[in-house]
């Protein structure tokens, strides 16, 4: 092998957001390993904690343009507060696990009250359509998704481009 051959990676690849994961759970749980592994920082939120809520946690720390937050469990209490708060922020990737069904539901619930551009950045079902059943697939196609959009990506084959 050539000492001229360039690399298939950068080293000067450029400071990512945070990645916000709700629910302690599986997909949760690997979502954060992924993003890690990534070179994401993460936050691992449960959906009930003693002390503060996720939606106070999120009012505690303001989400920028280069952040992720992924609600990994459709039943989080207060799902759509957090939702909405997720949204009102600056977040450039809000998504949440999910069938098509529920996020009709959710996206009527939400238009209500929040406009086309917030709900533009809602990613109901959340992840790449891979196929994948298993909590480490599925978390693979939600990380994979947060870097296509973090990169201005639609998360397509690489194959004849």
């Amino acid at each position: 092998m050539s000492a001229n051959r360039e690399q298939p990676w950068s080293d000067d690849a450029p400071e990512q957001g945070q990645v916000v994961v709700v629910t302690d759970n599986p997909i949760g749980r690997a979502v954060v390993a992924i993003a890690q592994i990534a070179g994401r920082r993460t936050v691992l939120l449960p959906d009930e904690d003693v002390d503060r809520t996720p939606t106070q946690w999120l009012a505690e720390h303001p989400l920028e343009e280069a952040d992720a937050f992924v609600m990994c469990d459709h039943d989080t209490p207060g799902m759509e507060a957090l939702l909405r708060a997720a949204l009102e922020g600056k977040a450039g990737y809000v998504a949440m696990m999910g069938s098509r069904r529920r996020a009709e539901h959710v996206f009527a619930e939400l238009e209500q009250d929040m406009s086309a551009d917030q709900l533009g950045r809602l990613h109901v079902p959340a992840g790449l359509n891979t196929g994948g059943k298993a909590p480490g697939e599925i978390a693979l196609s939600v990380v994979a998704e947060i870097v296509a959009v973090s990169y201005g990506r639609d998360g397509g084959p690489m194959k004849g481009r």
